[in-house]
């Protein structure tokens, strides 16, 4: 019923952000003798905070047709390349210079946690310069039929495999925050199956590997309550006319309220300073406002059985550090991972994925050797920079790159077999 409130509200104050709309228009028509007062620019402001606060955000684009390759601005282009009811696999084609190294294949598998594959759009930026990339593209749940049938860890599992089988041997797999768990599981699957598709080398970073480590708020709110809790207070049911009409999900809208309440004082500060910058016509500060925050606030549904599942493998029986997680009916067994080589990375200010909890996966990958392996902790960052910003691509993408070229078998097969979509249809 919430989400239908939920919805109802959003109908509602539809006309009301559409008269804000028109009237900060208004207000700023350089026509309007008042645009060029602070009066005006005030009224204006406030019409345009009211109408984002209320809007809903859809899903961002990755907007990065170019790229520079060898000191050369190349084209980029992308096409899905793999698709399923849950996620596109979508490659960034680079147009390369004639004898450019096309550098590593590194598949970016991005959190399903409530926001879009674009939340890394400065992680794919920084990296492809120097990396032949794809990324999973995860459907907003409530996007998908009830007729497609269930979505859980499981099939998170078996998806990131079957990307692995897709692209091809001497691949390398980077997980960002939350899928550091299912890709750790899924190479420890692929190597106990002696797969020749298992990636060259993983990077696992900001992840929830052992939240016994060093426990942070979100951490700890999954310890205290018992999994019959989440089912009854979060999960609930996609409304109609939604095409994932009846589907159960953890709501996106949800999710993002606890993530902004445990910040909500810099959230109200951000959109004060938002608002005194607009009054103030300072166009570049307003435009990073703008930028940050219709990212952070396009969100998407997942379906409640993988968050579910999730919660209870990863946050409340601690299941992979202690050798218990199983996928289907195999246990997850990480001393299988012998081949792949590990890079761990993590914030020192992190308070979502706290300082330790990646890298316990050295810890419990106790059979990599010991020169496949390497772990790096980035001083003055938070979650969010351990995969954007200044630092990130200053110091952190430069060593995700070298590694995986440090460990990449066989620089001549790097070529994925040619499954392109197009149309909904593969080629």
């Amino acid at each position: 019923m919430f989400y239908q409130l939920y919805e109802l509200n959003h109908a509602f104050m539809a006309p009301f952000r559409a008269t804000a709309d028109a009237m900060n228009l208004a207000w700023k028509n350089p026509l309007n003798p008042w645009s060029h007062t602070v009066v005006g620019r005030s009224f204006s402001a406030g019409f345009e905070v009211f109408e984002r606060v209320t809007r809903r955000y859809g899903k961002p684009a990755f907007g990065l047709p170019t790229t520079t390759v060898e000191g050369e601005n190349v084209a980029v282009e992308e096409e899905i390349v793999w698709r399923r009811p849950f996620c596109d696999l979508i490659h960034f084609k680079r147009h390369l210079p004639a004898g450019a190294e096309k550098g590593p294949r590194i598949l970016i598998v991005a959190p399903m946690s409530g926001h879009y594959a674009t939340l890394l759009r400065g992680t794919v930026e920084a990296l492809l310069p120097s990396a032949d990339l794809y990324i999973t593209d995860w459907i907003d749940a409530r996007m998908v039929p009830v007729t497609e049938g269930d979505f859980d860890l499981d099939d998170y599992i078996d998806y990131v495999i079957e990307m692995l089988h897709h692209l091809g041997p001497d691949t390398h797999v980077v997980a960002v925050c939350q899928p550091s768990v299912p890709v750790l599981a899924a190479v420890a699957v692929m190597e106990g199956d002696g797969d020749t598709c298992a990636p060259s080398s993983m990077t696992l970073m900001g992840g929830p590997i052992d939240t016994r480590i060093n426990p942070t708020a979100v951490n700890q709110l999954a310890q205290d309550k018992p999994l019959e809790w989440f089912r009854d207070n979060v999960i609930m049911q996609v409304p109609w006319p939604q095409p994932g009409f009846m589907r159960q999900v953890y709501p996106g809208f949800l999710q993002l309220s606890g993530f902004m309440s445990m910040n909500l004082d810099r959230h109200m500060i951000a959109h004060k300073d938002f608002y005194m910058h607009l009054v103030k016509n300072d166009g570049d500060s307003a435009e990073k406002h703008r930028d940050f925050y219709d990212e952070y606030l396009a969100v998407m549904d997942l379906t409640a059985e993988f968050y579910l599942q999730t919660v209870d493998t990863v946050f409340i029986k601690h299941a992979l550090p202690k050798g218990e997680m199983m996928h289907r009916t195999k246990r997850v067994d990480t001393t299988a991972i012998r081949n792949v080589a590990l890079l761990t990375v993590e914030g020192e200010n992190d308070d979502i994925s706290g300082v330790g909890q990646t890298k316990a996966a050295q810890t419990i990958c106790t059979n990599i050797p010991d020169h496949m392996r390497l772990h790096y902790m980035q001083p003055d960052v938070g979650h969010y920079g351990v995969f954007n910003g200044s630092r990130f691509r200053r110091e952190i993408a430069p060593r995700i790159v070298q590694f995986a070229k440090t460990h990449t078998k066989n620089v001549k097969a790097q070529t994925p077999v040619k499954r392109v979509i197009k149309g909904g249809k593969a080629l």
